[in-house]
């Protein structure tokens, strides 16, 4: 596997067989717990929507899940970069297309894989299912078929049928054209191009930009037989006949002499520096092969320092990734009902992209990007995927356009309500986590991994290591570390390894903690024992005296004596309470539980002091805090001792003037149903339901954390520790690899943190 792809074949098939196999489950949306439940859940209460549909088949979107429910589906013919693999093998990419339509724009997706390669075949199994969906994606269909497929299938259905191969690439392409030609003072319908790769991708950019404008005779088409001109006749079909031009260019080199933009959806390299030093001045360039694009941003920059260019990669600017368009294309086209996903629904999306690079970057997207401030300009002329504006521009673009083109059904009456529909749909939590974690990306941190000879934790360390995070240390017995490296078939240069007993530098390290615990009771003979022999003491050590940015630990040892290690070298940081914060990822929102680790039965100034934390948490994970205190009682109902310690803890925060939606103390049930909260309390100060959850004592949070978990209730992240003088975190005793991946990365984020403070 290529390196460059910082993924290994472990770390991909650990990821997709972890837990229960696959990406995405089915779950109820409604009660089915007693036996009226199931009355009205089937027979005989779903007789009635049943008999309502019949009447009016547009009942269906009403009382079934069709109105928000797309088919991806593919045979498996063109199969990533990958060929012909056959339909069930494709099924990890559908199955990845259909969390992302979740994941991007709130979309339930269901992936079926088609194994024929009959086109008619293929249509007539697509068509009978047509009346379960709102919407068609297809996906890894090889050309012509492709093409063929989805003409068909929008004429015989009604409902959106969309080639994300085709049309989504075009559209983000489009999108960043659009601003390169604008940068470099260009017009579209003066511009000249050269597309090389005449496939499914490449003819729908070429349609998109001359529906757009561009004139037909200003587009050059290659193939891998060369330019298609007019009179061409090996290997061309009616698609590729379409866009022959006259030209006497025969060649992808002659035919890039002097042209404004080339658009590469072919293989790597296959532009060279030589090509694009004929091209016109300030030259647009989209390579956008994958993995690998036709040629690197370094190549060309080596020839044209005047140059635009955009790839399908994410370690380069201007990345052209579909993410930016099939969800939220979707998302509109299925709130009004779309007939179709026409052409001007399409070129809505790219105008709406095209404007969106040009407008001010929002603070929560700008702070990811750590010396690299994300304004419109050569190297910005594509949003972010994480933009939390995309989840409401695209869609209201798209929605718009089926509005003024007839072929919405459903139009919206309300412009404003639906932005704001639209903008509670997803939860900004998972998008700031992934902006935390690109961030780290751009100033990558030498993390320690204190549990250095366990297999998950070198594991993790590798992937730590491959998703560009930084170095990491592993602490423990080069030998040891080794012989495991090769057992697991991992090459052994991705990591630093030190053994605390042979470590030149644990004479430094021993004066250091014999200072801090001298009068604690440890005699030096303690101390030089704890550096040799306490891996968690050495790698705080290395974080304390600045050798290292940040520590990970916990998978061999209990959180109360690993804390208690760490404490014996870090002090909390000034003016902060260590606590534990776990971030409970459920559908479409997140919570954030505190304190989850560190106080037992914490004092109404305590509480105090973690609601404050936990709330400034929050708010740099890019949510506005509404904080509850819980407990079993309800304001003072019923009146219990152990509730004062809560209802005492808002009067500290009311004394404190704090700047964040706090009240209680309220049980769970109150806290989170904002409507059942207005109803019976109206006086509660918050404006929502809560997302902040301060619970009473440690053992409630610790059991409720760990019940959602293991429910499956809800993705849990963490818990996190918080408040100490150095980044450290302390992951649970059954972590897995990709749960420690995650600890060390925000460790690292915090560093980063500290750093920039």
């Amino acid at each position: 596997m290529d390196k460059r792809r910082r993924i290994t074949e472990a770390e991909a098939l650990e990821f997709h067989s972890m837990g229960r196999p696959g990406k995405w489950e089915v779950r109820p949306t409604k009660p089915v717990t007693t036996q009226r439940d199931l009355s009205l859940a089937y027979s005989p209460g779903v007789a009635v929507p049943c008999e309502k549909i019949h009447e009016d088949p547009s009942k269906a979107y009403d009382y079934t899940i069709k109105g928000n429910l797309v088919a991806v589906i593919s045979n498996g013919t063109a199969v990533l970069g990958l060929g012909n693999l056959g339909a069930l093998a494709s099924k990890p990419v559908m199955e990845g297309k259909a969390v992302l339509f979740k994941r991007f724009a709130d979309i339930d997706s269901i992936d079926l894989e088609v194994s024929t390669e009959d086109v008619d075949e293929f249509v007539n199994c697509v068509r009978f299912l047509g009346p379960t969906f709102g919407g068609i994606n297809l996906e890894d269909i090889k050309a012509p078929e492709c093409f063929i497929i989805e003409e068909r299938l929008k004429e015989l259905l009604d409902i959106p049928v969309f080639h994300d191969d085709q049309h989504g690439t075009a559209i983000i392409a489009a999108a960043g054209m659009m601003n390169a030609l604008h940068l470099t003072g260009r017009d579209l319908k003066t511009a000249k191009m050269v597309v090389n790769g005449a496939g499914a991708a490449g003819i729908a950019c070429v349609e998109l930009l001359k529906a757009m404008g561009m004139p037909h005779e200003n587009v050059v088409l290659c193939d891998t037989q060369g330019v298609i001109f007019q009179g061409r006749t090996k290997g061309m079909n009616q698609w590729k006949s379409a866009h022959a031009v006259r030209t006497p260019a025969r060649t992808l080199a002659e035919a890039l002499k002097g042209a404004d933009v080339f658009f590469g959806l072919s293989v790597k390299g296959a532009v060279t520096p030589e090509m694009v030093k004929e091209m016109a001045g300030r030259p647009i360039i989209f390579a956008m092969a994958n993995p690998d694009p036709e040629i690197t941003p370094e190549e060309v920059k080596s020839v044209r320092d005047d140059a635009i260019v955009a790839t399908g990669r994410s370690d380069y600017p201007n990345q052209v990734n579909n993410v930016l368009g099939f969800p939220f294309i979707f998302r509109g086209a299925l709130d009004v009902r779309a007939k179709t996903i026409n052409m001007e629904m399409k070129i809505a999306a790219a105008e709406a992209l095209a404007a969106l690079a040009r407008e001010d970057v929002p603070d929560e997207v700008d702070r990811a990007y750590a010396g690299r401030r994300l304004r419109y300009g050569p190297e910005y002329i594509i949003p972010a995927p994480f933009d939390p504006r995309l989840i409401v521009e695209i869609p209201k673009a798209v929605a718009l356009a089926a509005m003024r083109t007839k072929v919405a059904r459903k139009p919206l009456e309300d412009i404003p309500a639906y932005e704001q529909a639209l903008r509670a749909r997803l939860d900004p939590t998972s998008g700031s986590l992934q902006r935390i974690l690109d961030k780290v990306k751009k100033n990558p941190r030498r993390v320690v991994f204190a549990e250095g000879e366990e297999e998950r934790t070198i594991r993790a360390a590798q992937a730590f290591h491959n998703a560009g995070y930084g170095t990491p240390v592993l602490i423990g017995r080069a030998d040891c570390i080794h012989e495991i490296m090769g057992f697991l078939g991992l090459a052994d240069d991705f990591a630093e390894i030190m053994n605390a007993s042979m470590a030149s530098h644990r004479e430094r390290y021993t004066e250091f903690l014999y200072n801090r615990l001298q009068r604690q009771g440890h005699l030096y003979r303690d101390c030089v024992r704890m550096v040799n022999q306490n891996r968690n003491v050495f790698a705080a050590c290395m974080v304390a005296m600045g050798e290292a940015d940040a520590l990970v630990t916990g998978t061999t040892r209990n959180f109360s004596r690993t804390y208690d290690d760490l404490l014996r070298t870090l002090d909390p940081k000034p003016g902060w309470r260590p606590m534990g914060l776990s971030v409970i990822v459920a559908q479409t929102r997140s919570y954030f539980i505190a304190d989850t680790l560190v106080t037992e039965v914490p004092t109404p100034e305590e509480l105090a002091d973690i609601a404050t934390q936990a709330a400034a948490q929050c708010r740099a994970l890019g949510q506005e805090p509404r904080v509850a205190l819980l407990s079993y009682s309800n304001f003072g109902d019923p009146e219990r001792e152990r509730a004062v310690r809560v209802r005492e803890a808002i009067k500290v925060l009311d004394k404190r003037r704090v700047d964040f939606e706090y009240d209680g103390e309220m049980q769970a049930q109150i806290a989170l149903n904002y409507e059942r909260m207005r109803e019976i309390y109206p006086f509660c100060r918050l404006s929502g339901p809560a997302n902040v959850l301060v619970m009473p004592a440690l053992h409630s949070a610790s059991i409720v954390t760990n019940m959602i978990a293991e429910l499956g209730a809800g993705t849990v992240i963490g818990p996190l520790l918080i408040g100490l003088s150095k980044p450290a975190q302390i992951v649970p005793l059954a972590a897995t690899a990709h749960e420690i991946v995650t600890a060390a990365a925000l460790a690292a984020y915090d560093a980063l943190a500290d750093q920039l403070i």
